[in-house]
């Protein structure tokens, strides 16, 4: 009969997921954890295999409690414009509420994990695509209700909305300026509006 854990594990991942995202994954040690767990080190290694799997772990809680959260919820309006526009100012409050400038946990362990463990590397990338496949999945159902410019290519503007994403996460570390990240994602955004037309000029 496999043993029962003797702690909650619920409250022990989040505090992982608050240690690696504090002090970085390279800095973050199994000590470091096990005292924020408020678990002994053997019961981390027994119910976690080691600190590199159970990053993989609090990566996987971070998603679930962030980008897909956000995900699920911005899908369920059925406004697809509106759903990507949201998710941008709802990305650019909280940088402008993050006081310890902790940023995102996927975007800093693509920047300080990932080119040093391929593995991660991939997790990561799987996280990522996630939001480039709501993007893209927005942008289609957005053309489809005529909300949208029909000729833009939904697999390349999806990319471009992620890099302008990740690029104001990490802008937003060294400069959380309001007018400066809306500035940033408004160009993008724009690309999504229906384009008007022109009114004919009247003859003099």
């Amino acid at each position: 009969m496999a043993r029962l854990k003797a702690f909650d594990e619920d409250k022990a991942i989040d505090a992982a997921v608050d240690c690696f995202w504090a002090r970085g994954y390279e800095a973050t040690s199994v000590r470091d954890l096990a005292q924020r767990m408020g678990i002994g080190c053997p019961s981390l290694y027994n119910a976690y295999g080691d600190k590199r799997a159970l990053f993989v772990s609090a990566l996987e809680r971070y998603a679930d409690r962030s980008s897909r959260e956000r995900i699920a919820r911005l899908e369920g309006s059925g406004r697809p414009r509106e759903a990507i526009a949201t998710f941008f100012a709802e990305i650019i409050e909280r940088s402008l509420n993050d006081r310890a400038r902790r940023g995102c946990l996927l975007v800093n362990s693509a920047l300080d994990v990932a080119p040093h463990d391929a593995g991660i590397g991939n997790v990561v990338a799987g996280y990522l695509d996630e939001i480039r496949a709501f993007f893209r999945r927005n942008i289609v159902a957005a053309q489809a209700a005529g909300q949208a410019p029909a000729e833009l290519d939904a697999e390349e503007v999806s990319g471009h909305l992620l890099g302008v994403l990740l690029g104001l996460r990490v802008l937003a570390r060294t400069r959380p300026d309001r007018k400066t990240l809306e500035a940033i994602a408004r160009p993008a955004l724009r690309l999504l509006e229906p384009k008007t037309k022109r009114r004919p000029r009247r003859s003099p």
